[in-house]
């Protein structure tokens, strides 16, 4: 407000000014008209007003040419250099001027020496930069259904800053059958208005989604758009309509009370209580009213009362359905209900003959029951058909009267199957619907001796230690019979054989009732390494059935034997000798050997040497698993001449069982050993010749026993029809000791018992007296368990 006071007084002085120049002086003044359209950039040239008031342009600077008043905004300046009024700010119309007329800014400008004031007026010039608007994006209209076409409604009106041809020149509507669009001019504006050119239905269309564009008259021309939402209102215009003009049903006589026995549906296309339905009887006599009753918003006919095909057969009942408008509008209907007689009694069954016991062994087609069966209903309703249960091995013979049956097997029976049948009968007549009886009989399946005793595992294994107690139980057989009572009941008997020197039955007996095996005799693993039996079951039936097992017997090997000392070993039969060395021997040399025997296997004739009594530890040594004695150093003057060497041998079982020999070790002068090398060597070779004696009788023994095995087994593995690969392999290997080894298998494992010289990596079995090892076998077998009898 200041700032305009002052511009106030300043434009009063220059006017004062102006008056006194015209007064003193002559005053040159003129006045110039330009125009310049809104928007355009800064520095755009309007005119040269120095050109067009003929003014020197040289003399523009010094005589101060400017521009004293005109818009607030100093939309315009002169360029003094050249005398050229050009846009000083971005001009826009519609905030300058106010309407649509002609939109002036009238600039004074002043130049000094002599003093001039010129006029100049500029015409802003509209462009088309806005587009038309209305005030609220969405307008909402109600119609009744029943309004007459020609109404109309008053729209809202588009709004456009821009004036002349650039403002709202015309509206368009969304193409359609029941509106249009009328423009009207109210004062300068144009109002549109919504006419209804075609009735509306609301049953056809509920509702109208329209598009109102306003067009504005520039170049190119800039629109609006307006969202019409027209609701048609309901009237009750419309009557219900039922979806059949007559209904028909059927219902069962003897029909439980609330049984629906159809349902009328009528539709009204009005809304609100205009469509609401209600049904009702139209005439309703006191019959209809016992039996039946009707929902009167749903529209269900339901059973109220006794359904009697025999009182009526037909129904016939008229329904109306009116609605809840003013005034109500209503429709009828017919509904036609028959009535089906129903088959309401039952068949009934009667056993006239029963046998409750029959023998599993009877032929197909045996007679078991005589059956008959009634139906106090007539026609189609009468006639029963009977049928049995599913999966029983009989049927039914019809006879030749009707409604009588036979029944009688169809297969054969086995009691150890099936010992007992439930055979349901039912019996069904051809009414609608089908009504049944049914009665169960209960048949049992007496037993026939048809089933021998069964061994679940044949053959049997049996791992027996030796020494075994004489009379002492050493398995147990056992056998199942499918049978029943007498024909089950099982007794047991070894088969004897021939006597020959492998038959062992003689040796054995059994409990004919538990199938107790006994041993009569203690079996040595040194005479005795395997052999078989075979135990016969015999059921009590008549004729009786019996089947075998066999049973195959090793004799696991026990630590029962010494180790014998083959050398050294003196003319008296003691274990003792003498040895003469030179004194000039280097260490390490073979003073001599200890050679020993066990006769038993496995860790149990694994031999182990060890100096229990020595004269000097630190002239010899003793190898443990050889028994060689061996010298660590050379010998000294000082040593002893005679040296005296007691050998511990003894084997690895879990009593330990051993033997000694004295070794005496004579250090002679070099010389005197050669010249006694000659005496000894008879002795030499005799004492040898013995111990090869003892040996050959040994080896041989192992010998013999090694083929046997070998019969036995090969005998065995032709005599059975399955996979049996248990066996034994002997092997004698003499170095220092006799070494045995014996392999036989036990299910999934493999075990071999073996002597001094144990394979790496072979690892011991729990509970097999440390004499047997675990060997990997990928091979498996069905067989029986294994069994170890102490």
């Amino acid at each position: 407000m200041e700032a305009g006071g002052q511009r106030h007084r300043r434009e009063n002085c220059c006017i004062a000014l102006c008056i006194y120049f015209l007064i003193i002086e002559e005053q040159v003044s003129a006045q110039i008209r330009y125009s310049v359209p809104e928007e355009v950039k800064e520095g755009t040239v309007v005119g040269n007003i120095a050109k067009d008031l003929g003014l020197e342009v040289s003399s523009l600077v010094d005589r101060q040419f400017r521009i004293v008043s005109g818009s607030k905004e100093e939309l315009f300046q002169i360029n003094q250099d050249n005398g050229v009024l050009y846009v000083h700010k971005k001009i826009d119309r519609e905030s300058l001027c106010v309407g649509s007329g002609v939109c002036m800014v009238n600039l004074k400008t002043l130049i000094e020496n002599p003093l001039e004031m010129h006029y100049v007026e500029v015409e802003i010039l509209d462009i088309n930069d806005h587009s038309p608007i209305f005030s609220e994006k969405e307008e909402r209209l109600r119609i009744y259904e029943n309004t007459q076409p020609g109404a109309d409604y008053q729209l809202q009106a588009a709004r456009d800053a821009d004036s002349g041809s650039n403002s709202v020149r015309s509206y368009k509507l969304t193409p359609n059958d029941n509106f249009e669009i009328q423009v009207r001019e109210n004062d300068e504006d144009k109002v549109p208005f919504l006419v209804l050119k075609k009735a509306v239905d609301r049953e056809i269309t509920t509702a109208y989604n329209l598009l109102l564009t306003a067009v504005d008259g520039g170049n190119p021309p800039k629109s609006g758009a307006l969202n019409i939402t027209i609701t048609i209102l309901d009237i009750n215009d419309n009557r219900p309509v039922f979806s059949r003009e007559t209904y028909s049903a059927t219902l069962q006589e003897n029909s439980v009370i609330d049984t629906v026995v159809l349902k009328v549906n009528a539709t009204d296309k009005d809304e609100g209580l205009n469509g609401d339905i209600e049904y009702s009887f139209a005439k309703l006599n006191l019959k209809v009213q016992e039996v039946f009753e009707l929902d009167q918003v749903t529209g269900e006919i339901r059973v109220k009362g006794a359904v009697d095909f025999e009182d009526t057969e037909v129904y016939k009942l008229d329904i109306q359905a009116s609605d809840k408008g003013h005034p109500p509008m209503f429709a009828k209907s017919r509904v036609v209900i028959k009535i089906i007689d129903v088959n309401d009694n039952s068949p009934e069954i009667e056993i006239t003959s029963l046998s409750k016991n029959i023998p599993e062994d009877c032929k197909p087609g045996t007679v078991i029951s005589l059956i008959s069966v009634t139906d106090k209903d007539a026609g189609i309703n009468g006639k029963v058909i009977c049928q049995l249960n599913k999966n029983v091995p009989f049927e039914l013979k019809p006879s030749f009267k009707d409604n009588m049956y036979s029944l009688v097997t169809k297969d054969r029976l086995d009691r150890e199957t099936h010992s007992q049948y439930d055979i349901t009968i039912t019996a069904s007549d051809l009414g609608q619907p089908s009504l049944t009886a049914s009665t169960t009989l209960s048949v049992q399946i007496s037993d026939v001796n048809d089933n021998a005793p069964e061994f679940s595992i044949n053959p049997l294994d049996l791992y027996l230690m030796e020494n075994n107690a004489a009379g002492s139980s050493i398995i147990s057989v056992s056998a199942s019979d499918k049978d029943s009572a007498e024909n089950a009941v099982i007794s047991y008997h070894i088969i004897r054989g021939d006597g020959s020197q492998t038959d062992m039955s003689s040796y054995l007996n059994i409990n004919s009732e538990t199938g107790v095996v006994y041993s009569l005799k203690s079996f040595d693993f040194e005479m005795l390494k395997t052999f078989h039996f075979h135990v016969l079951a015999t059921d009590s039936g008549s004729p009786s059935l019996s089947s075998n097992v066999t049973v195959n017997v090793f004799i696991l090997d026990q630590n029962d034997n010494v180790p014998v000392i083959l050398y050294p070993v003196s003319a008296n039969g003691s274990a003792e000798g003498v040895e003469e060395i030179p004194r000039n021997v280097n260490a390490g040399h073979l003073v001599t050997k200890v050679r020993a025997y066990d006769a038993d296997i496995g860790y149990n004739g694994w031999l182990l040497f060890s100096l229990q009594e020595v004269s000097e530890h630190s002239l010899f040594a003793l190898d443990r698993y050889t028994g060689q004695i061996r010298t660590l150093r050379s010998f000294t003057e000082t040593d002893e001449a005679q040296h005296k060497l007691v050998i511990l041998v003894k084997d690895n079982g879990n009593v330990s069982l051993s033997a000694t020999a004295t070794v005496i070790v004579k250090v002679v002068e070099p010389k005197e050993a050669f010249a006694a090398s000659d005496v000894k060597k008879a002795e030499k070779d005799e004492e040898e010749n013995n111990v090869t004696f003892y040996l050959i009788i040994t080896l041989g023994s192992v010998s013999v026993l090694f083929v046997i095995s070998i019969i036995v087994l090969i005998v065995m593995q032709c005599s059975k029809s399955t996979d049996y690969s248990s066996k034994y392999l002997q092997d004698t290997n003499y170095d220092g000791t006799l070494c045995h080894s014996i392999q036989y298998r036990s299910g999934d494992k493999r075990y071999m018992l073996v002597g001094p010289r144990m394979s790496i990596g072979s690892t011991i079995a729990p509970g097999s007296n440390r004499n047997t090892l675990v060997i990997p076998d990928r091979r498996r077998r069905d067989s029986g368990e294994v069994r170890i009898t102490h």
